[in-house]
């Protein structure tokens, strides 16, 4: 079956839900079967159907092999409910499917869903507020002749309305210089990172995708500057953390065995407790963390995440996360250490009878990470399948990227000296440009990823041969090693083995043959 990815742009789980009941449709194998002394062409079990469409989703790197056979039964009731299937009597409409042998078939109708259409007049309005707001983002208004002395980003909730932002330059070189409001730099903070995020996914646009009305710098710059030196998130506002209680459970589950601030005795059974009153305050929760308002966004994200665009994803994810609200990022990044702690740990007892620790961590707080505020079909799938990178890459993720600081720093002052000349004038300043790695396909990924490999294994060989400090008797045996697991990269080494005799000095291991002479008859 073809793997095929559905790239970035409006409405991407629709269009993942369409190429799923496509390849299903098509490559779902149907035969005869006899159920109740009867026979029944062109259908096939509710098992077999489990068995193919499971191998599907594992396969398909929209995805990925995180899926369990539980959400591929839960997508075929979807399917029997949206009469993308019907049973053998062609009944359809509810979720009534097992993994057992009750016979299904396809309906005669399509199951594709049509792709929702925006409103022309809608569309047109948002691409001229997008324009004007894009024009508007670099203009100087009333600039005076003070000279700021340094740029501050510090943003807090008790003194927001004075927070302003100052850029420091030599004033010896300088020839007029003018303050900067804090309206400019937000607008710089939001075009830098939509600029950022443009370029990494690849795409010519990203209206579809998400408005620009919904990045909030304020949450942005405060995300980046108020920070533990772990990177995570420090509220001002103590009403909108975590509460105490579900602080400590969380912190318990961290660090077991070691639960040092738990002052409760444990008996047996104690962490699923703990568990179960964690997993309930999330799933409470009135949204989902990374919010109904960015679903689509990081559901277009979910396409980048294969082996040879895996770093795409990560700076991709990286930048998204700076846009959500200040407390749902602390939530967040509390949330993935947590279940990355659990899902390591080797001592943690059993959380569940018939699952292990790392799916039940996805099973469990998946739609509590990603969540649309309509039903939608596959949002289990890709929730679970987003929440399994978060837990792998959730450090370099959801820590503060330097660069974009440094990027928008840069910008504000090329603003600044362009309205030099000029200073009545609205000038736009040009963007800096930034360089990203080139994508490769998949197979030149896997290719340079074995040579790379064979590269760093034969540079160890080359360090066991010139290492000075081992006896002739130790490199003899770490070299006999070697060749047991690297046969080829040591013949490569060694081709004859007078080569192999000539590092340790002596005479070949494998004598020359002798001339045979046949006596005379």
């Amino acid at each position: 079956m073809e793997n095929r990815s559905v790239p970035p742009g409006p409405y991407r789980a629709t269009k993942l839900w369409n190429e799923i009941t496509t390849s299903f449709r098509a490559g779902m194998p149907l035969r005869k079967h006899r159920q109740h002394f009867k026979k029944y062409g062109n259908c096939f079990t509710a098992g077999e159907a489990v068995d193919w469409l499971y191998d599907l989703l594992r396969n398909n790197s929209n995805f990925g092999p995180e899926v369990t056979r539980q959400q591929t039964i839960q997508l075929l009731r979807k399917f029997l409910k949206n009469h993308v299937i019907e049973d053998i009597k062609g009944r359809w409409g509810s979720e009534n499917l097992y993994d057992n042998s009750q016979l299904f078939r396809f309906p005669a109708n399509s199951p594709l869903k049509t792709l929702p259409r925006r409103h022309p007049e809608l569309r047109k309005n948002s691409i001229e507020n997008f324009s004007k707001d894009k024009d508007s983002i670099f203009k100087l208004r009333n600039l005076s002749r003070r000279t700021p002395k340094k740029h501050g980003l510090l943003f807090s909730q008790e003194n927001k309305e004075n927070l302003n932002c100052e850029i420091y330059e030599d004033q010896e070189n300088s020839v007029g210089n003018r303050e900067i409001s804090q309206k400019d730099v937000e607008e710089v903070w939001r075009y830098i990172i939509l600029t950022y995020l443009q370029t990494i996914l690849g795409v010519s646009s990203l209206e579809e995708v998400i408005n620009p009305k919904q990045v909030i710098p304020q949450y942005i710059m405060y995300n980046m500057t108020n920070t533990s030196k772990h990177g995570v998130v420090i509220l001002q506002d103590k009403s909108d953390d975590l509460p105490h209680w579900v602080l400590s459970a969380m912190k318990c589950l961290a660090n077991w065995p070691r639960c040092n601030d738990m002052n409760n005795p444990t008996y047996i059974g104690f962490e699923r407790d703990v568990f179960r009153t964690i997993a309930d305050y999330f799933l409470d929760l009135p949204e989902p963390l990374l919010t109904f308002e960015y679903y689509e966004l990081f559901v277009n994200i979910l396409g980048l995440l294969q082996p040879h665009l895996e770093r795409v994803a990560i700076n991709a994810l990286q930048l998204c996360c700076l846009l959500l609200p200040p407390p749902n990022r602390r939530k967040l990044q509390l949330l993935m250490r947590m279940i990355s702690r659990i899902s390591q740990n080797v001592d943690m007892p059993q959380l569940h009878d018939a699952m292990g620790t790392r799916s039940l961590m996805i099973h469990t707080f998946s739609r509590c990470v990603l969540c649309c505020a309509e039903e939608v079909d596959l949002d289990e799938l890709l929730a679970a399948r987003l929440v399994s990178f978060l837990m792998d890459h959730h450090q370099e993720i959801l820590q503060v990227p330097s660069y974009l600081q440094a990027a928008v720093e840069k910008h504000l002052d090329y603003f600044k000296k362009g309205h030099i000349k000029n200073p009545g004038d609205g000038l736009i300043v040009p963007l800096p440009t930034y360089s990203y790695c080139k994508q490769i396909s998949a197979q030149e990924f896997e290719e340079q990823k074995v040579s790379t490999s064979q590269d760093a294994i034969a540079e160890l060989l080359e360090n066991i041969i010139k290492n000075k400090s081992l006896s002739l008797k130790e490199k003899r045996k770490k070299l006999k090693q070697f060749q047991k697991e690297y046969p080829l990269i040591y013949q490569k080494r060694f081709p004859t083995t007078e080569s192999e005799a000539a590092l340790f000095g002596d005479k070949p291991t494998i004598k020359q043959p002798m001339l045979i002479l046949r006596k005379p008859k």
